[in-house]
């Protein structure tokens, strides 16, 4: 009898012993799993999300996903057109570990969330006064917020819009057509409360009166309630030469700078083919882990039109020279690059950018997105930058071909897949604050102040120029020097800047910041303001 009771005592001893293994095992192992999280800002309700399908990888699903995710991710096969494999699960550990870290880390947002529904007073588009056809003028982004002041001047003058024409006839010669670059039936069917908007004019209209009008730039109400709207008693068609900087930045009705927000934020929403291929390129570039999306404005057309040579060859700044002399209508052409450099109004070339990207602390296995078009010289040109972030991916390193080919031939279509991949990263960084760099920073904070770094271009030409003639070394005290220079500079909530002091006439309305550059005060409230819409308030 003892003898049965003490074998059943050694084997309750083994089963303990065993059972306290396998829990001790299985901490261990949850501890040495390292599970991210994304370094978004709260998620939005769905219709201030960008307007595509991409994953919002955000911490609940990286929570969700647990081990079995990160293990499927170290199994997963490269996919065949990729220029190198994606880094197994385990070499991330360097960038995936800094994501908690002042690195990823987005600025408070400070309870900012959209605030863009009418206001009570606000009523459905009355009958029309007649037809606003829009000839848009620009590149992708320039032309985006040219549509949504032109959707704002319809609601102003009592017009029924006709959707706009693209810009066939830029440096780009891109053939795209609204429908091509934007959702068109879901921009008509946004809208239907604001302004209404046809595809076409109608046939009888063809043989009407009709005056083609460039309106004045950065006009306020009066201008359009006055001079344009007074047309309507000779004309039943207004065309706008051009859309870009017509409509002021400021001092309009609260009603009219949310219809803004509404056209830019919820109408205005790329083609679904678009937004299909803007998701796989967020998804393949998450497999590096969490990202930098660098807007590289070191292109041909970019370097031409602002007369920048810095670190370019002597025939390279000729042939910038000679593109710049035979584009009419770039009126500047003689342009000193020194002058322009020291100023801080030209983009940080590559080298410079690997010497930002190095002081403010991200390691060499950053993954980083180039969000541009070809860079000038190619490879000789990013020798610099890609011997420190090997991870430099593209659209075309992170797709086929084959996958690109719909797009390959038009501009404003391969810059809306740049634009959702920037607006979907981690962190973005412009070299220049062109238009692109403007719309993406104004659409991060829109979305709840995602981190967005703006290079102090003046400050820190006078940096490396220093260490060029071997003045100062790279290292501690510069890093210190440019993280206190940036440390305001990251995207944070802020209202929108007014003009210069001491400007006039048209370069006072110049020297304000756009208004797609910053949405506030006009289209962010916090939470517990008593002007945010009880609509937005999130549960």
């Amino acid at each position: 009898m003892r003898k049965r009771r003490w074998r059943a005592v050694l084997v309750l001893r083994k089963f303990l012993t065993c059972a306290i293994c396998v829990i001790t095992m299985t901490a261990l192992l949850s501890v040495h799993v390292q599970v991210f999280s994304s370094s978004r800002a709260p998620d939005l309700p769905d219709p201030y999300k960008l307007p595509t399908t991409t994953t919002q990888l955000d911490v609940n699903k990286y929570s969700r996903l647990g081990i079995e995710q990160e293990q499927s991710w170290s199994r997963e096969q490269t996919p065949p057109h990729l220029s190198k494999p994606p880094l197994p699960s385990h070499k991330l550990d360097g960038a995936r570990g800094n994501l908690d870290s002042k690195l990823w880390k987005p600025p408070a947002n400070r309870d900012y969330w959209p605030c863009v529904e009418p206001g009570p007073n606000y009523t459905s588009p009355g009958e029309s006064e007649g037809y606003l056809l829009v000839h848009t003028n620009g590149g992708l982004n320039q032309m985006r917020a040219g549509i949504c002041d032109m959707v704002a001047v319809a609601r102003i003058i009592n017009a029924t819009l006709v959707v706009p024409e693209l810009d066939k006839r830029s440096f780009w010669q891109d053939t795209s057509n609204f429908s091509d670059v934007f959702d068109e039936d879901h921009f008509i069917n946004a809208l239907a409360s604001d302004v209404k908007v046809i595809k076409r004019l109608p046939k009888e209209m063809s043989s009407v009166s009709k005056i083609v009008k460039h309106f004045r730039s950065w006009s306020g109400m009066d201008y359009y309630e006055g001079e344009i709207a007074s047309m309507w008693e000779d004309y039943q068609v207004i065309r706008a030469a051009k859309s870009d900087s017509r409509l002021a930045n400021n001092n309009l009705p609260p009603d009219i700078q949310k219809l803004r927000c509404r056209a830019c934020y919820q109408a205005l929403r790329f083609a679904p083919r678009i937004e299909e291929m803007g998701k796989m390129l967020v998804e393949r570039m998450r497999l590096y882990g969490p990202y930098i999306a660098l807007h590289l404005r070191y292109e041909k057309d970019m370097l031409a039109f602002s007369g920048c040579t810095h670190g370019l060859s002597s025939a390279e700044a000729d042939e910038l020279k000679k593109i710049r002399e035979e584009t009419a209508y770039w009126k500047v052409k003689q342009i000193d690059s020194r002058e322009q450099r020291s100023k801080g109004y030209c983009p940080l070339i590559p080298k410079e950018v690997a010497m930002f990207l190095t002081a403010l602390g991200y390691p060499s296995n950053t993954p980083i997105y180039i969000a541009a078009g070809e860079i000038y010289g190619g490879d000789s040109h990013m020798v610099d930058l890609q011997s420190r972030y090997p991870i430099l991916m593209s659209k075309e390193k992170l797709a086929s071909a084959e996958e690109l080919e719909p797009f390959t031939n038009h501009a404003s279509q391969m810059a809306a897949l740049d634009y959702i991949v920037s607006i979907e990263s981690d962190v973005f960084i412009p070299s220049y604050s062109g238009n692109m760099a403007r719309a993406v920073e104004g659409h991060r904070r829109f979305l709840g102040h995602r981190k967005t770094i703006s290079p102090d271009r003046k400050q820190l030409v006078r940096l490396f120029d220093k260490i060029e003639r071997g003045k100062l070394k790279e290292g501690e005290s510069l890093s210190k020097n440019i993280i206190e220079i940036h440390k305001r500079r990251q995207g944070s909530p802020r209202r929108r800047k007014g003009p210069i002091s001491g400007t006039k006439g048209m370069d006072r309305f110049r020297s304000e910041e756009a208004f797609y550059v910053n949405p506030l005060p006009d289209c962010l409230c916090q939470r517990h303001s008593p002007n945010l819409n009880i609509s937005l308030v999130i549960k």
